[in-house]
């Protein structure tokens, strides 16, 4: 009686055994097989990139989508979901949305620059605070380099040591007026009293200080085109809403 109970025994955990192994084996089964669906699935074969200046569609997917997972959707979307990137420089934040299985979209949200300065053969880029917050040997479109500023160094995450870092009020004012009006200027200039020259292309357009800066800025939208061509400056220093006329003084061959 004793040997049959501990054959029933046996046998009971013999088939719990194989009913645990079946089970794990199915559990197995559908693991993989959910795996090889999302992979097969979810491979992005469609992007859309939207909010990059400074890089190209084609830079900004091969930075994102890199490694084993780097082409699938749900992976990308997770792993670019409220982070800041660290690793692509004049990147903040990138977010990676979902459209179908293998459709995503990437937006970009670049860091916001208020201009650059030169200094060892490098662009030094700083925000509206002269805080310097990026470093590199690219120019980036949109951006104007501002020269005539005083400085012995430059370190990188700190403001840029000029005299008067009132000037840096005086650049954002005159970025976002540009901006606003849609103009591209090469180069800003600031002389010993931090009155300001534009440059576009050949011709200078000298605005002094900032005062008016609005309808200064909403008249060179309308007269340069008038001056294309021509090498000169277009001067803008006495300039307030009642000025009909502004002097060009075209440069002499």
């Amino acid at each position: 009686m004793g040997k049959k109970k501990e054959k029933t025994v046996y046998l009971n955990r013999h088939l719990g055994l194989k009913i645990g192994i079946g089970v794990l084996a199915a559990s197995v089964l559908a693991l993989l097989g959910g795996w090889y669906y999302i992979e097969t699935t979810y491979t992005v074969n469609t992007v859309y990139v939207e909010g990059n200046a400074h890089y190209t569609d084609e830079e900004i997917t091969d930075r994102i989508m890199v490694g084993h997972l780097g082409h699938n959707s749900i992976y990308l979307n997770f792993k670019y979901r409220n982070k800041e990137v660290e690793n692509i420089p004049f990147v903040s934040t990138i977010e990676v949305e979902i459209l179908s299985p293998d459709t995503v979209r990437i937006r970009v949200y670049e860091k916001s620059f208020a201009g650059y300065v030169s200094y060892l053969g490098r662009y030094m880029y700083f925000d509206r605070d002269g805080t310097i917050v990026e470093s590199s040997e690219m120019k980036t479109a949109g951006v104007p380099e501002v020269t005539g500023l005083k400085f012995d160094h430059v370190v990188m995450y700190e403001k840029l040591p000029v005299e008067n870092d009132r000037v840096f009020a005086d650049i954002l004012d005159i970025t976002q007026s540009l901006d606003k009006y849609e103009l591209n200027a090469d180069r800003l200039f600031f002389d010993r009293e931090y009155k300001v020259t534009l440059y576009f292309g050949e011709v200078r357009v000298q605005i002094g200080d900032s005062s008016n800066i609005d309808e200064k800025f909403s008249r060179v939208r309308n007269i340069l085109p008038e001056l294309e061509g021509k090498k000169g400056v277009l001067q803008m220093e006495g300039f307030t809403a009642d000025s009909r006329i502004i002097p060009f003084q075209e440069d002499k061959n």
